[in-house]
């Protein structure tokens, strides 16, 4: 059985583009909300973990009732949940941490955020499907979009280890849209949300202990612009909202939208970051990151448009039988 998906699709669009547009938001939030920790003491590592942690914990209930008893199909699926947690949430965290430490973070998320084009040559090489010209455009588009949004047009050192890193956190969100969009195995959301939680929090616990992730917590106030939130409010936030609700809306979007139109749409998550450190952080965006927002969005529309319609099957025609 194939561990990753082609662009199958179930579900209705608009119910995709609200999932999208949720998981966008929740994981937006979390650059936010990890910031506050981080000034409170915390380490980008520790916060990580405990995401994935408070996740993981609080989708092993529902991850399993969803199942209904249907072990078999997590036992085949094991492939598939193990991909998910090493390369779409564990992988994809650690490579853009280790990104982030040689590098610019606006860089960093710059090719990161290549992972559409990745999806898109990956759906051409597996099942021959050529990106037409309008996804072409959209992708373009948004890409100029996204140069805007961080920020990067200006000279910036460039490491050569950052940018591996930042590829290889490239190569993770590639992974996380391909087997979100993954409904082969018959897992549901839920449960592939959680097992991929499980995983990463024992890859990011293992890393903890060997020294390769950081740790280190702290307590007391974080302070926002309009409000103040004791530490474990945000620590609890971080885990149920960037973390169990982001990825379990994800996948849904995934199956629903493919994952090429899912991948264009998770762009928006640059965006929502940014009005959200505006809100929470009061870092207020620039004009020409407004207009990069805008593009985004615009080459978001362009794909949607590329996208094949999806006929709904006729009803079968009755033949008329002679009147004796």
């Amino acid at each position: 059985m194939s561990t990753v998906a082609d662009d199958t699709r179930v579900g209705t669009a608009a119910g995709g583009l609200a999932f999208a547009l949720v998981a966008a938001v929740a994981f937006g939030l979390s650059g936010s909300l990890g910031k506050g920790l981080l000034d409170i003491g915390w380490t980008a590592g520790s916060a990580t973990l405990v995401r994935v942690g408070i996740a993981a914990v609080m989708l092993a209930a529902p991850g399993v009732m969803a199942l209904r008893g249907r072990w078999s199909a997590l036992r085949r699926a094991v492939p598939t949940v193990l991909l998910y947690g090493l390369f779409a949430v564990a992988g994809a965290q650690l490579c853009f941490f280790f990104a982030v430490e040689q590098m610019d973070v606006g860089v960093a998320l710059l090719v990161e955020y290549t992972a559409p084009v990745a999806v898109v040559v990956w759906l051409w090489l597996r099942r021959g499907q050529r990106p037409s010209g309008l996804t072409v455009a959209g992708a373009v588009v948004a890409a100029v979009g996204l140069l805007l949004l961080l920020g990067v047009l200006g000279g910036v050192a460039v490491s050569v280890g950052g940018i591996a890193w930042a590829l290889g956190a490239m190569v993770g969100l590639a992974v996380y849209y391909i087997v979100s969009g993954d409904d082969s195995h018959g897992l549901p959301p839920v449960t592939l949300a959680a097992g991929g939680l499980v995983v990463a929090v024992v890859i990011l616990a293992g890393a903890a202990v060997v020294g390769v992730l950081p740790m280190g917590v702290g307590t007391g106030t974080v302070e926002f612009v309009s409000f103040d939130a004791p530490w474990w409010v945000v620590v609890l936030l971080l885990g149920a909202v960037t973390g169990a609700l982001s990825y379990v809306s994800g996948i849904a979007a995934a199956r629903r939208l493919g994952a090429r139109l899912a991948s264009f749409v998770g762009l928006t998550e640059v965006l929502a970051a940014a009005l959200l450190a505006w809100l929470l952080l009061g870092e207020a965006p620039q004009p020409v990151q407004l207009v990069g927002g805008v593009l985004v969005l615009v080459g978001v529309v362009l794909v949607k448009l590329a996208e094949p319609r999806r006929r709904s099957p006729s009803p079968p025609t009755r033949r008329l039988q002679p009147v004796a």
